[in-house]
């Protein structure tokens, strides 16, 4: 088993430039040996999707491993869990609504921090995806801008689940153009673009993606 994790890591590793974009091992589905052995075989980004696994996971991981770790939180995330994200991870990818977002500035000014976030955009526009529509993303983005003690860092999204690569790669396209718009009119730095799973990294590495989140490929 770890034979071939490492074999597919080397893969990834001549697919995109680690220097311009970040693995971030998606470990939902795995335990804390697993979590060992990728973070032994150079992998130092995990996410997470539920608050309470992944609290309890960490807990049984070596110290030094879990403080080596940068966690991201990258599931959805309901107002009543943010106390226990907040401040727990470096960066929350899946902040898809205002409430939400001023649940985590509260929760942050509370713990006189700054919480790097990502907003989550429903590019596809699917019924079954979290996110903000982009139209009303745009118009209302000042509102996020003006919340304390957060720090926007970028946008994520999800392409839909499709063969036909070029709907993928209009989807990432799409999220990269949102951001540079963002940036021109608000006079802001978004710099990470989280985009990209196991199927379909290498379109969002072409696409400007600056985080792969990536769980089959390295846990299977």
């Amino acid at each position: 088993m770890m034979g071939r994790r490492i074999e597919n890591l080397e893969k990834i590793k001549t697919d995109i430039n680690l220097e311009k974009c970040k693995i971030i091992a998606v470990s939902k589905y795995v335990g804390p040996n697993e979590i060992i052995e990728a973070y032994n075989a150079g992998i130092e980004d995990f996410g997470e999707n539920k608050a309470q696994d992944a609290e309890q996971k960490r807990e049984l991981l070596p110290k030094e491993v879990e403080s080596g770790i940068t966690w991201h939180f990258i599931g959805h995330l309901q107002t009543n869990k943010v106390k226990k994200i907040v401040g727990n991870y470096e960066i929350i990818h899946s902040v898809d609504s205002l409430k939400l977002a001023v649940a985590v500035s509260d929760e942050a000014k509370k713990r006189n921090l700054a919480q790097k976030i990502l907003l989550q955009v429903n590019v596809s526009e699917e019924e079954s995806k979290f996110g903000f529509n982009q139209e009303q993303f745009v118009q209302g983005f000042q509102e996020f801008i003006n919340l304390e003690n957060l720090n926007i860092v970028g946008l994520m999204t999800m392409a839909p689940f499709t063969e036909d690569r070029s709907i993928i790669r209009n989807v990432f396209k799409q999220l990269r153009l949102l951001r540079d718009q963002l940036e021109s009119e608000y006079t802001v730095k978004l710099p990470e673009l989280s985009m990209g799973m196991s199927n379909d990294y290498q379109i969002a590495y072409e696409e400007g993606a600056t985080m792969l989140r990536l769980g089959s490929i390295l846990f299977k």
